[in-house]
């Protein structure tokens, strides 16, 4: 027999990690090329994973609910045929020395080795089509094996394997030297470097051998407490308690990210919406259908944005601690989509190329994946501006937090009926309140005043704005 070991793939955008959600087969099942093996849920979406080869499960390499890191083996299949012994050395060589580096605190340089895929015609990152080849990386031992790395390493060497432990320590100005880990061999885990990170300060320690064991009272943190039990800081009974993990977590990390990177500012206007609302119902009895409100007002956002593109950009922080600041031609416009897995931003890719119509399209194909949990990597990122219509759960406003790291964000109100003057008599209109919460480092006041003024103006009389677009 022959058994082929399919490590998890890249799954784009640099994640290097993903949730086992759910395995879709069992160990001794039959399964076939391209049949889906399992859910997983990256930062971005819930992915199902396809299997590259064909045969009888052997071994599942996790657990429903487990982070399984990419480029680690996920499932293993007996292929049939004759065992090769050499590849299988190999794949073991450089899981071991993969494991030997990281522990040993260094890098390792290394080289590529191509391999044959089973003709998977569902094409993976890492994983190629029909009788092409794949790369992947493999690391090769250094010359005197470990101890020639551990030469090179601190004198108490840091066992580590998941490169997102070292940079969410690195993020956080946190030396992972001084972690205790809690794994197996003092393998340092996520939870410990959060652990390290959610305890107080502590003391300054003396010397060498005691900054290496002070983290231990770190690593120790209190349980999660049962639903029903008592509170040990409020006294209150526990109505549930988890910690923070797949979609709920990335959202938590971005809008803290914002919060903390962005200093924002945020202008607001009313604005009478009777005639656009019209202008659809007049559209929709010539046509049959009509494109959504939202739809009709970001083509008014689209064309605000290339007259004053500053809002359609990113300020990102340079190594050396500069900033740079790009400005797109385009727009990749995000929306927020509230699902049953928390709130997402699909977004439509180059949104200048599309009218009204195909824009409002494009909004209820997207928000249909996404509540489905079927949105891939590419609808859930890159997007250039957001609008966040929260109007729908029936509120008049918001400061909305800006997606990070996009330069704003427009919000979208209910539109209510309300008295208003109109050629100096009061009148029933209908009012939406807009608002614009924008990066002020990317542009002053005049700017996001000019922009909103704009797309309001379009807003109130939507014929004229159309005739020009």
């Amino acid at each position: 027999m022959s058994i082929k070991t399919f490590l998890l793939p890249d799954l784009g955008e640099g994640l290097t990690e993903a949730e086992l959600v759910r395995w879709m087969v069992a160990a001794g099942d039959e399964v076939a090329v391209d049949q889906p093996i399992a859910e997983v849920e990256t930062a971005k979406s819930l992915v199902e994973i396809p299997c590259p080869f064909e045969g009888v499960v052997s071994t599942l390499h996790g657990e429903a609910g487990q982070m399984m890191l990419v480029d680690e083996p996920f499932i293993s299949v007996n292929t049939g045929g004759e065992e090769a012994p050499e590849p299988a050395a190999q794949e073991a060589e450089r899981a071991q020395s993969y494991r030997e580096e990281e522990r040993a605190g260094t890098q390792v340089p290394a080289d590529e080795e191509a391999a044959e895929d089973e003709g998977s015609g569902n094409v993976l990152i890492g994983y190629g089509t029909s009788n092409a080849k794949r790369k992947s990386s493999r690391r090769r031992k250094p010359r005197g094996g470990v101890a020639a790395s551990a030469a090179h390493a601190p004198s108490e060497a840091v066992r580590v394997i998941n490169p997102l432990v070292r940079k969410l320590a690195r993020d956080n100005a946190l030396d992972i030297n001084a972690v205790q880990g809690t794994g197996p061999d003092g393998l340092v885990l996520r939870t410990d470097v959060e652990a390290a990170l959610a305890a107080p300060a502590q003391q300054p320690a003396t010397g060498a051998k005691d900054a290496v064991a002070a983290p231990a009272a770190v690593a120790a943190v209190e349980p999660l407490p049962k639903a029903g039990a008592a509170d040990s800081k409020t006294g209150l009974p526990v109505a549930s308690s988890q910690v923070l993990s797949g979609v709920r977590k990335t959202i938590a990390n971005a809008m803290s990210t914002s919060r903390r990177e962005i200093p924002e500012a945020t202008v607001w206007v009313d604005v009478d919406v009777t005639k656009l609302l019209k202008l659809r119902k007049k559209i929709k009895e010539a046509q049959g259908q009509a494109p959504s409100v939202m739809a009709l007002i970001s083509r008014f956002a689209v064309a605000g944005l290339q007259r004053f593109p500053e809002l359609n950009s990113r300020i990102e922080v340079e190594a050396d601690g500069g900033l740079r600041h790009t400005v797109f031609q385009g727009v990749n416009l995000g929306f927020a989509a509230q699902t049953d897995r928390g709130l997402v931003v699909p977004n439509v890719r180059d949104a200048h190329k599309l009218n009204a119509n195909e824009l409002s399209a494009e909004f209820a194909r997207l928000a249909s994946v996404a509540r489905e949990g079927k949105a891939g990597v590419a609808d859930l990122s890159g997007s250039t501006f957001t609008i966040n219509n929260y109007g729908v759960f029936n509120v008049d406003g918001s400061a909305a937090i800006i997606n990070y790291p996009e330069a704003a964000i427009l919000g979208l109100g209910r539109i209510i009926e309300k008295p208003w003057v109109v050629n100096g008599k009061i009148k029933v209109r209908s009012i939406c309140e807009m608002t614009l919460s924008f990066d002020h480092r990317v542009c002053d006041g005049g700017t996001a005043a000019g922009f909103m003024r704009y797309v309001a103006d379009a807003m109130t009389d939507p014929k004229s704005a159309l005739a020009s677009l």
